[in-house]
């Protein structure tokens, strides 16, 4: 969008938050970088260029906008609508993949050299690799000097910085103050944060329904390992240097999140986790006017705008998940989850609630004994193959897969049919598109709204849909008489979001 620099300039003048993260509006007079919804008076057009990333504007010298903080807008949905090479590696950049592996354990993952991804990253968004990742180390280190009392030598390496030095040097460039004067700014009269952990706010586009967001989660939750607690869904999660717990509950205008982590390295990549975990970069506009074009779904759309599709923090961990539940209730998949997690999950401390373990890894759930499960043999056999696929690291369900060749993994495994492949497409892939026309709750859904019942035909209908059938899903689903769609009772939705 960038490059429509009358559209920019409209977004601009009107301060539409809409467009937050899909440009950056750069001022050539003052050298600051701003979102369009920036509440100072909007320069001259004259003054004004337009860049797709923060990085770009960092990268030839913009410094960020201290009223309007474009480092903290919401993320571009570009990057959770595609599956292209760009939107992979932008994905991989934002779990940390840089910081940790460098660029040429980008370019391994994403099956490409590492001169291809500097040059298509370059070409669309003005920034390669490497300045993408240090961005997101300046704004892990905001988060850090502002909201911890970590000494600046801690913050400066759990943000991913190689010395002390850069540190100081990239603060100064990308926000015009020294850490020092910028923890100074924020300071003043703040309670100190408890030990261990962190408060932030996910900001996010309007509007949001929570209902079937968190409803799902807390309804699907595994014991040990998910709660709803106080209003707030609680889980853990296995992060790259260690253990973490995050508590995230539902605000008027941003989702509060409060981490535990084992080590602070991974505070950028569970920021990320949890914002794909509530698709938080969603562009509910653009869905729901496509959707509201189909005259069954937009009465639907009208009562309930913004709904999100209940993603995951760990593909793995939910593909297992999805076999546990195949053809059997909800409550008894958490039956069997939760032996799982009890016989083979890491242990955890949890400091504010009822949490115990990690949910397995691929390879500890490798030796299990499949007598453990009472199921049929046949779906012992599924997760089986679908253990031994992931352990061999063949079968890649991470946040830069490539949807199409993971559904084909996924669809040669016995026992993985079209739901299970579509399931794990639309909760642990992302695909945005992924749709479950054979789906009971789907086909009661569209039987009780006259749409198409077989499978076929809906599918048929569903083409309307593309490319937000797992949106459209939800809106179905939310029909129906299921917790998955409830908020749990003890919470009361604070005002200006919808129910």
């Amino acid at each position: 969008m960038h490059t429509d620099f009358d559209a920019c300039v409209r977004a601009v003048q009107s301060k539409d938050a809409r467009f937050d993260g899909w440009f950056f509006t750069a001022v050539l007079t003052t050298r600051i970088y701003c979102r369009p919804s920036c509440p100072v008076v909007p320069p001259k057009v004259e003054n004004m260029t337009f860049y797709p990333s923060a990085a770009a504007a960092q990268q030839v010298g913009f410094r960020a906008c201290k009223r309007c903080r474009p480092d903290a807008s919401p993320g571009s949905p570009r990057w959770n609508e595609r599956a292209d090479m760009v939107a992979r590696a932008m994905r991989l950049i934002a779990d940390g993949v840089v910081d940790r592996d460098g660029v040429p354990g980008l370019a391994a993952r994403l099956g490409y050299s590492a001169r291809q991804v500097e040059r298509q990253l370059l070409a669309e968004l003005g920034a390669g690799p490497l300045a993408l990742a240090r961005a997101q180390r300046a704004q892990t280190a905001r988060l850090l000097i502002e909201t911890t009392t970590l000494p600046m030598g801690e913050v400066a390496f759990a943000a991913g910085f190689s010395s002390i030095r850069t540190f100081n040097d990239t603060v100064r460039e990308v926000f015009a103050l020294a850490p020092g004067e910028l923890r100074a700014r924020v300071a003043k009269g703040r309670p100190a944060a408890p030990a261990g952990s962190i408060a932030l706010r996910l900001p996010f586009r309007r509007p949001l329904t929570p209902d079937n967001l968190f409803g799902h989660l807390a309804a699907t939750a595994v014991p040990g390992v998910e709660e709803w607690c106080a209003g707030a869904y609680r889980r853990t999660m296995s992060l790259p240097h260690g253990a973490g717990i995050v508590a995230l509950r539902p605000e008027a205008d941003h989702i509060g999140c409060r981490l535990w982590l084992t080590d602070w390295r991974d505070l950028a990549q569970a920021i990320s986790r949890c914002r794909r975990l509530l698709d938080l970069d969603a562009d509910p506009l653009a869905v729901d006017a496509l959707l509201s074009t189909d005259p069954v779904l937009a009465p639907l759309v009208a009562k309930s705008p913004g709904r999100r599709v209940p993603r995951v923090t760990d593909g793995a961990e939910f593909a297992v998940r999805a076999v546990l539940g195949q053809q059997i209730s909800t409550a008894a998949a958490r039956t069997h989850a939760g032996r799982l997690v009890a016989a083979y999950g890491d242990p955890v401390n949890d400091p504010a609630g009822g949490l115990t373990h990690l949910f397995p890894s691929s390879d500890a759930l490798a030796g299990h004994d499949p007598a453990e499960l009472a199921m049929p043999q046949t779906r012992r056999d599924t997760l089986a193959a679908l253990l031994g696929a992931l352990e061999g690291g063949g079968l890649d369900l991470d946040v830069g897969s490539d949807w199409q060749r993971a559904r084909a993994q996924l669809g040669a495994l016995p026992g993985f049919g079209p739901w299970t492949v579509e399931t794990i497409a639309m909760r642990a892939l992302g695909d945005p598109d992924a749709f479950l026309p054979t789906d009971l709750g789907v086909r009661y859904a569209a039987r009780d709204l006259g749409l198409p019942a077989t499978p076929a035909a809906l599918t048929r209908h569903a083409a309307a849909w593309q490319p937000w059938r797992a949106y459209a899903t939800q809106y179905l689903w939310a029909t129906g008489d299921h917790p998955i769609n409830v908020l749990p009772t003890d919470h009361l939705l604070p005002e200006g979001i919808s129910q």
